[in-house]
């Protein structure tokens, strides 16, 4: 059990016992506890059994670690299955739809709108309840149930029986860059900033935030610019339309929405757009603390709203609450409030800290570009080196190397290497497969003449977590693996990670010097943010690829350097910020 699984037990646990109208105090113990779960790197199931361990993470107490300690025992939390055998597992589903929160949910089951029924079909018995009752007017005289709400309920529905995923953050940064560009086409909308969590560079988002600022977005002159995001090409459906905001879902169902703003609150309305919520709470109480109130509109005293002390950037608002302004990435209220209080944040790594990249793929497996084309994109870069790493053997989809092709394949590598007279430097590698047994796919001989040997698990993901930690470690183990790649093996919204004592295999990694990698590719990010935490406490080298199978791909390096700044890595921390003497010098020697 991983630890999201406990942040959720215990999230739907507090979501249940504020429908079942518990004590508050009660409530935000079990949320700050979920939040303290999902947060912590440490691993739970691992320490379940260690109640002191457990009182160490900051948010757990002691009853909330006997509650951990339980749902490592059963997998389950007796509390909320009490709750759900009252209520029905449905109204977990109903918590998914638009502006549905626990206390409507309560309003619902006081009112009869719906009632516990079959567990076993969570959504039949709940949202299909809330639908038959919009269609037969039973909401129409409920407290806070106008029209209007009643209606977005009703498109809530719609939505959610469409589609109720998530988007990989490249999908929703590229709808983010058509919309900007088409929303700047209108006279009077000069700048458009996406806000939200793909702002915080969260791996995938639920929908997209942008916000647009200029003349045509001033108070009472919006008219015509909302006309002009209205007519958007790529409008899939109309969510709702008002003077300053414009909802409405794409073609792959990404909900987006629009807010056209005054310069002068640009900046209060950034920050409070792109959360997180827990950031945004810890900020609100520090500004009351110093007699100020913060909001979307601006930073003003608390005794006199009108007096706005900061509010068009940012910085400004960051600076009059006595900290200093920090990249979006870090907005997770996991102690940047205090480190930036002091004045004593960390300057995280950046893309334009890389010097090189060093896992990437040609025509001679499964790649679409030649190595020679490979350095040229890498050159365009800014890049000082690259690696090429085509896989193995084991991989007969991809066309991968046995060892004859492979030591032909190091003689083209190094041909281009001395095309480019010093301008890059091209490494010979490869990634090889990790094996069922955790033996590595080509034989040492071969591996020796590489400079870059990467291992990988590309098969077998249905081992249990013994055998495939058993597996990775020996792989590991191997003197010529010199990074790990992309460790947990995950594909974002098409395959969980692989079941993995990760902690185990990190510390192993540090002990043996082996490289774990940040696979960049934006369907892996992988390792998580959470867990290049771990690897650097556990004094991990961590390197950060593109993976790239295309020249045109190697651009897309940023959306991993967005991760490792979510994990507060510095470019000390990452081995490609430095030359290609120096990255060499810092992996693994050689036998």
């Amino acid at each position: 059990m991983d630890n999201r699984t406990f942040a959720r037990l215990l999230e739907e646990t507090a979501d249940l016992m504020e429908i079942d109208g518990a004590d508050s105090f009660r409530i935000r113990s079990y949320r700050r506890a979920a939040e303290a779960a999902e947060q912590t790197t440490l691993d739970l199931s691992a320490i379940a059994g260690d109640a002191a361990r457990l009182l160490e993470i900051d948010g757990i107490g002691k009853s909330m670690a006997a509650r951990i300690q339980a749902i490592a025992a059963t997998g389950t939390l007796e509390q909320r299955d009490e709750l759900l055998r009252k209520y029905g597992a449905g109204v977990l589903e109903l918590l998914k739809l638009p502006g549905m929160g626990p206390k409507t949910v309560a309003l619902l089951w006081d009112a009869g709108v719906i009632a516990s029924g079959d567990s076993d079909s969570p959504s039949s018995n709940s949202i299909d309840q809330l639908a038959a009752a919009i269609e037969a007017g039973r909401l129409n005289g409920l407290p806070r149930m106008g029209a209007k709400q009643i209606e977005k309920l009703r498109k809530g529905i719609e939505d959610y029986r469409r589609s109720a995923g998530r988007f990989r953050i490249d999908v929703a940064d590229e709808q983010a860059r058509q919309i900007a560009a088409y929303l700047k086409k209108f006279p009077g909308i000069e700048r458009v900033t996406p806000a939200g969590s793909l702002r915080r560079g969260r791996e995938t988002v639920g929908d997209l935030d942008l916000l647009a600022t200029g003349p045509a977005c001033a108070a009472g002159q919006t008219g015509p610019a909302v006309e002009h995001v209205a007519a958007y090409p790529g409008l899939h459906d109309m969510i709702a339309r008002g003077e300053n905001k414009v909802s409405f879902h794409v073609e792959q169902g990404l909900q987006v929405d629009v807010r056209l703003l005054p310069g002068e609150s640009y900046g209060a309305a950034l920050q409070y757009f792109t959360g997180s919520k827990a950031h945004n709470v810890a900020l609100r109480q520090r500004a009351l603390k110093m007699g100020l109130t913060l909001s979307e509109w601006a930073l003003a005293k608390l005794d006199d709203e009108s007096v706005v002390v900061a509010a068009a950037t940012e910085e400004e608002i960051y600076a009059a609450l006595g900290m200093e302004w920090m990249p979006p990435e870090m907005r997770e209220n996991l102690g940047e409030i205090e480190r930036s209080a002091q004045h004593d944040l960390p300057r995280v790594i950046e893309a334009a800290d890389m010097r090189g990249d060093v896992h990437m793929h040609t025509t001679a497996s499964d790649g679409r570009s030649s190595i020679r084309e490979m350095a040229g994109a890498a050159l365009e870069c800014g890049y000082q080196y690259i690696a090429i790493t085509d896989h193995s053997k084991n991989l007969a989809m991809t066309n991968g190397l046995d060892e004859k092709r492979a030591l032909e394949h190091i003689r083209k590598i190094h041909e281009v290497d001395r095309a480019m007279e010093g301008r890059l430097r091209v490494f010979a590698g490869i990634e090889v497969d990790i094996l069922a047994d955790g033996a590595l796919d080509l034989a040492d001989e071969v591996l020796a003449q590489m400079e870059v040997v990467i291992a990988s698990v590309h098969t077998r993901f249905e081992q249990s977590r013994e055998e495939m930690t058993a597996r990775v470690l020996r792989a590991i183990e191997n003197p010529y693996t010199r990074i790990l790649g992309h460790p947990t093996g995950r594909l974002l919204l098409r395959r969980e990670p692989f079941a993995l004592d990760t902690g185990a295999v990190l510390k192993r990694a540090a002990e043996l010097g082996v490289a774990v990698e940040h696979n960049a590719a934006p369907e892996r990010l992988d390792l998580c943010d959470r867990d290049l935490r771990l690897a650097k406490e556990l004094g991990c080298k961590i390197v950060i690829n593109s993976d790239s199978h295309d020249a045109r791909n190697l651009g897309k390096m940023g959306y991993g350097v967005r991760q490792l700044k979510r994990a507060w890595l510095t470019a000390e921390d990452v081995l490609n910020t430095r030359d290609a003497k120096g990255f060499l010098a810092l992996l693994r020697a050689r036998p």
